[in-house]
């Protein structure tokens, strides 16, 4: 057996899809690596350049090493926005080109006759957010993509976040959007002081403004739409036999019933679990969050902080992972850029980076129309079926490559 592990760093664009700036205008200028390498001059990265980052990536600072015998490109997100949720789930096979956009205020009337319908108590805050029970909001997300998704957040000094995820969990039931996202922190104050509007007509709670992402102790759960998991990787692999770990915001969203769970924010604690995990056979999917979380509060020092962390993480990995079939994929679910003027995810391309080490020369590979391509691939490598996921085409056997073995 061997081992396949992927790796997300969460908001790693390297540059504007075609139709960035389809919402907004600025965000063709979108690039999340080259604009935090332009930041952070002594900033370096040579687990990430061994792995081929240099040849999807121009930034001059990327070509200062030879990169290992890697298959290396980029790939479109393959769904509409730019979402952790349907980012994961279209990697791991799911077809999530038809997410639904809807802003809360026009589901008020639903979305409050099934909490009431429940026992709870609904009182309508102005401009669209619904209090719950005097302490929980139902909200738009303003983080993402204007009618993504939709959250529930409270404190929990207010409400125990098993209640919250119960609430979000009543909310889910005629949302049409992409997920719920259930979200308990500690505040600066009472929530709804921190409301605002968003981008196209949206109204919800401004996270990063409340001390949700500063204070500590921050609990989240993402309640997604219906989907067909067991024609996704996890599941694909479990039934197969495979161990499966799925690490950090990974182990919150992915479903697979049978996988060992290691939820963590820290990356110190992802890159743990990740190098503890790949020690084994079989499939580990891992997302580094903290990236994302300083994209969003516009941290491009911190964001730099945290590839730092994530490339010693990436050296130990290549190290570990050194036997023929093993494969290290580093990729990522969106762009969130810091410097381009706003909290939100941008649409940008994502590196697509596989350490092969049976193979003897690099590889550039062509540009993957879909994330869904990523779990493909890592299909492949496990010695799976592809086609048995619900999307996706594997990015080689191509030309000049060695055909994989035999998927079953």
């Amino acid at each position: 057996m061997s081992t396949t592990v992927i790796v997300v760093v969460d908001g790693l664009g390297i540059g504007a899809m075609p139709d960035a700036g389809r919402l907004r205008p600025g965000d063709r200028q979108a690039d999340t690596l080259g604009h935090i390498l332009d930041h952070c001059p002594g900033l370096r990265l040579p687990a990430f350049t061994a792995l081929g980052l240099g040849l999807v990536h121009p930034h001059p600072r990327l070509a200062d090493d030879a990169p290992l015998p890697v298959a290396a490109g980029r790939a479109a997100l393959g769904y509409p926005g730019a979402d952790t949720f349907a980012g994961h789930q279209t990697m791991m096979g799911a077809d999530f080109s038809r997410v639904t956009v809807a802003r809360l205020g026009e589901h008020l009337d639903e979305v409050t006759a099934v909490l009431r319908a429940a026992g709870h108590t609904v009182e309508p805050l102005g401009g669209g957010p619904l209090l719950v029970d005097g302490v929980a909001l139902v909200h738009d997300n303003l983080e993402a993509d204007p009618g993504i998704n939709w959250n529930v957040s409270a404190r929990l000094d207010d409400l125990p976040f098993e209640d919250i995820t119960a609430i979000a969990r009543t909310v889910r039931t005629p949302a049409p959007v992409a997920r719920v996202i259930a979200v308990g922190g500690h505040a600066d104050g009472p929530l709804p002081g921190f409301v605002r509007p968003g981008d196209g007509g949206t109204v919800g709670l401004d996270t990063p403004a409340c001390g949700f992402y500063r204070n500590g102790g921050l609990e989240v759960v993402h309640l997604g739409a219906p989907l067909d998991h067991t024609r996704q990787l996890p599941q694909l692999a479990a039934r197969a036999g495979l161990p499966v770990t799925l690490v950090g915001k990974a182990a919150d969203i992915l479903r697979c019933e049978t996988a060992v769970r290691r939820p963590a924010v820290p990356t110190a604690d992802v890159l743990r679990h990740t190098l503890r995990a790949a020690t084994g056979d079989g499939l580990v999917v891992a997302n580094v969050q903290e990236s994302d979380l300083a994209g969003h509060q516009q941290e491009t020092d911190r964001y730099g902080d945290v590839l730092r962390q994530v490339d010693e993480g990436l050296a130990e990995l290549i190290a570990l992972l050194d036997s023929p079939g093993d494969r290290l994929i580093l990729t990522a679910d969106h762009g969130n850029d810091p410097t381009i003027g706003h909290a939100y995810h941008t649409r940008e391309y994502v590196p697509v980076l596989i350490h092969r080490p049976e193979f003897r020369v690099p590889q550039l590979l062509p540009d993957a129309d879909s994330l869904a391509d990523v779990g493909a691939t890592a299909a492949l490598a496990l010695d799976l079926d592809p086609s048995r996921l619900g999307n996706g085409t594997a990015l080689y056997p191509a030309p000049g490559t060695t055909q994989e073995s035999t998927a079953r």
